[in-house]
C-alpha cells in the first residue's frame, strides 16, 4: 500500500480543480472560467487497491494585489515544500505571462517529484513547446536530464491521460497505510463547501460582470424540523455599485442565484434547504487582514 500527499499548483484557471473533481469522480471543488475562483486549500482523497493519494487543489499563484491575494498564495506555496509530490499545472492554449513565470519561480526549488501536467491539449495545446522551454530555462537543464521529473500531456476536461497520471504518482508516492478512511472523498468542512457553492452560482449567472470583491460567508446553519435545514449566507461586495449589481434588478441576480444554490445544496444535504442570503458593502475587504483572519482565509 502507498499513501501520500500531492499538490495541484498552477496559476489561476489552468484547470486545477476540474482535474481533481475527474479523478475523484465527483465535484469537490469550485469549478469556473473566471479566474481566483479556488481560494481555500480543498483536499480530496482518492482510493483503490493500491493506497490512497490525499490531493490538495490549491488557489492559482498569481502576482498579489492584497491581503486576500497574498494569503491565497500563502495556502498554495505552504504546500510546496511538505507535499511527496507536485503536479504543476499549466494551460497549453495559452501564452506564458507574469503570472507563469511568478509561479515557475515558486516551483523551481522544490524537492519533491514533480510532475509537469501539460493541461488542455485537446484544444491543440499550441504553446506546449513554451512551457517546456521555461521549464528547462527555470532549472538549467533539458527534461531529459531533470531527476524525480515527469512530463505529461493531458485533459483534465476529457480525461486524457488521467488515469495515467494516478499511474505515475503511485510510483513516487511512499509505501505506508491510509491516513483517511476509504469512503471519505474530501476533509472541507461543510460550511466552507456550502459558501464556494453560493459563490459558484454568482459566476455561472453573470461571467465577468461579477467582481472578485464577492464573497460568501455562512452566518448561520441550522436544523429548522426533520430534513429542513436554514442556512444564512453573508454576501459581501466592496461598493455600493457593486452591491446593486449583485442583487440585481428587482432582486432578480440574489432570486436566481438562490433558486440554483438551493437545488445543489438539497442534493449535498440530502434534505429541503430554507436559504435566506443577504449582502453587505464591507469596504476594502480584501485588504483588512484582521477581517479576513476571522473569516478563515489565513491558515487554510
Amino acid at each position: 500500500m502507498r499513501c501520500g500527499v500531492v499538490t495541484i499548483v498552477g496559476r489561476p484557471n489552468t484547470g486545477k480543480s476540474t482535474l481533481l473533481n475527474r479523478i475523484l469522480k465527483e465535484k469537490v471543488a469550485i469549478v469556473s472560467r473566471v479566474p481566483q475562483t479556488t481560494r481555500h486549500q480543498i483536499r480530496g482523497i482518492y482510493n483503490d487497491e493500491r493506497g490512497q493519494i490525499i490531493f490538495i487543489d490549491t488557489p492559482g499563484l498569481h502576482v498579489g494585489r492584497d491581503q486576500l491575494d497574498k494569503f491565497m498564495n500563502q495556502a498554495s506555496g505552504a504546500t510546496l515544500h511538505e507535499a511527496d509530490c507536485v503536479i504543476y499545472l499549466v494551460d497549453t492554449s495559452r501564452r506564458i505571462g507574469e503570472e507563469e513565470n511568478y509561479a515557475v519561480d515558486k516551483l523551481k526549488s522544490v524537492q519533491a517529484p514533480l510532475i509537469l501536467a501539460l493541461n488542455k491539449v485537446d484544444l491543440k495545446g499550441e504553446y506546449l513547446p513554451d512551457y517546456i522551454s521555461l521549464w528547462e530555462k527555470a532549472k538549467g537543464q533539458s527534461v531529459n536530464e531533470m531527476k524525480n521529473f515527469t512530463l505529461l500531456p493531458l485533459s483534465s476536461q476529457e480525461g486524457i491521460n488521467v488515469e495515467k497520471l494516478i499511474d505515475i504518482l503511485f510510483d513516487y508516492l511512499p509505501e505506508g497505510p491510509a491516513l483517511y478512511p476509504v469512503d471519505t472523498v474530501s476533509d472541507v468542512p461543510q460550511k466552507m463547501v456550502i459558501a464556494d457553492i453560493i459563490r459558484e452560482k454568482f459566476f455561472e449567472l453573470m461571467k465577468q460582470e461579477i467582481p472578485h470583491a464577492l464573497g460568501v460567508m455562512i452566518e448561520e446553519m441550522q436544523p429548522r424540523r426533520q430534513k429542513v435545514v436554514y442556512i444564512k449566507a453573508l454576501i459581501l461586495v466592496e461598493r455600493e455599485s457593486q452591491k446593486e449589481i449583485v442583487i440585481g434588478k428587482q432582486g432578480a441576480v440574489l432570486k436566481n442565484v438562490g433558486t440554483l444554490a438551493r437545488a445543489e445544496l438539497e442534493d449535498l444535504l440530502e434534505a429541503k434547504v430554507f436559504l435566506e442570503l443577504y449582502v453587505k458593502v464591507q469596504k476594502d475587504w480584501r485588504d483588512n487582514a484582521a477581517f479576513l483572519r476571522e473569516s478563515g482565509y489565513e491558515g487554510r
